[in-house]
């Protein structure tokens, strides 16, 4: 596989990871707006200069034998500035030795003060878990911007299916970063996502029989390019697409390849550059269609068999400023909500099938 194709399934992993969880309770069922995170256990946040090397450490949560615990966010403040090239996750006991990796289902990384490009909402920045392995960019050409005191909230799903149980777990995210003021990478790139589900809460649907089309419509905050492009659909799946919804324009088409009987259908990633051109261009002043079309052959409803996520990553232009995220917007305050979890407890369940 190469580089790029990590590139975009991490963009993609980061989507599912942080997206994919049941939907959040509305402020119109009496909430306050959220946006004091002195109650939050803090994260613990480590770097090493000389590897350019940065630990992010979530609390110790116990995880009894056949239990997922969904351990709500914590907060901290990176204390570097740089590019984010690579990083992996890691499970470690009390005394830091490593645990089974497939004791972690996902940990997840946002700032609470950026913005997504397509919604008003916490943007990801990072994200990890057993299905990706090491995540490594090509350090001389992108990099995904970080700075020291940038708040983040990080949260963390673990899942035992053995017989033996675990105290003092912590999940842990090893990144690995170009300093600041370096004249690589080349270019700043942004994970960016749009899904047919789109704008809060979970990202998959009921799947009835015969045909079935999903679409969603978005506008990106800033003008820049789209660097490179995947998907991802489910079982019977047929094909997913990006459009210029103002123009009419057809902007990417995907179709999965052969997938295992229950296994999500992967889709085929598409480097949007060339040795002349670098990139897709969108602007604030378009909108953009995410469509799915599924085929369902089984004569019965799949609950939850549906699903259609375009990402990858994303170039702003270099005089563009990233938006900041507001406090008192609705989508902003159940996304927050969704992200933080069980708050003041670790939540222990009984062991459950994982789908994504």
């Amino acid at each position: 596989m190469t580089s790029w194709s990590f590139v975009v399934l991490a963009a993609l992993r980061l989507i599912l990871a942080g997206y994919v969880a049941g939907a959040s309770p509305s402020l119109a069922r009496g909430h306050a707006p959220l946006r004091d995170w002195s109650g939050l256990q803090r994260a613990t946040i480590t770097a090493n200069p000389q590897r350019a090397e940065l630990v992010i450490e979530l609390p110790a949560v116990d995880l009894p034998a056949g239990a997922m615990v969904d351990q709500p966010a914590s907060v901290g403040e990176l204390p570097v500035s740089g590019a984010v090239y690579a990083l992996h996750a890691e499970v470690v006991d009390a005394h830091g030795r490593q645990l089974p990796i497939e004791l972690l289902h996902h940990v997840n990384v946002m700032d609470p003060n950026e913005r997504e490009l397509f919604l008003p909402i916490s943007r990801r920045i990072l994200a990890s878990g057993t299905e990706t392995g090491e995540i490594r960019f090509p350090w001389f050409l992108v990099g995904a911007p970080i700075r020291a005191g940038q708040l983040i909230l990080s949260n963390a799903m673990l899942h035992n299916a053995t017989t033996l149980g675990y105290h003092d777990v912590r999940a842990r995210l090893v990144v690995s970063y170009v300093p600041e003021r370096r004249p690589w990478p080349l270019f700043t790139v942004i994970p960016w996502q749009l899904d047919v589900a789109f704008p809060v809460g979970d990202k998959s649907f009921d799947l009835r029989p015969g045909r079935t089309e999903r679409a969603y419509e978005g506008s990106p905050s800033v003008d820049g390019k789209l660097i490179v492009i995947g998907g991802h659909m489910h079982q019977y799946g047929r094909t997913i697409e990006f459009w210029d919804a103002t123009t009419g324009e057809l902007l990417w088409h995907g179709e999965p390849v052969a997938a295992q009987t229950d296994q999500p259908n992967a889709v085929p990633v598409t480097k949007l550059y060339s040795l002349t051109a670098i990139g897709l261009r969108i602007t604030p002043s378009h909108r953009y269609r995410v469509r799915v079309i599924y085929e369902n052959p089984t004569g019965h409803t799949i609950a939850g068999g549906g699903m259609g996520v375009v990402g990858g990553l994303f170039a702003p232009d270099r005089k563009a400023s990233w938006p900041k995220t507001d406090a008192g917007d609705s989508l902003y305050q159940k996304d927050l909500r969704h992200f933080m979890g069980p708050v003041g407890s670790s939540g222990a369940m009984p062991p459950m099938h994982i789908g994504h």
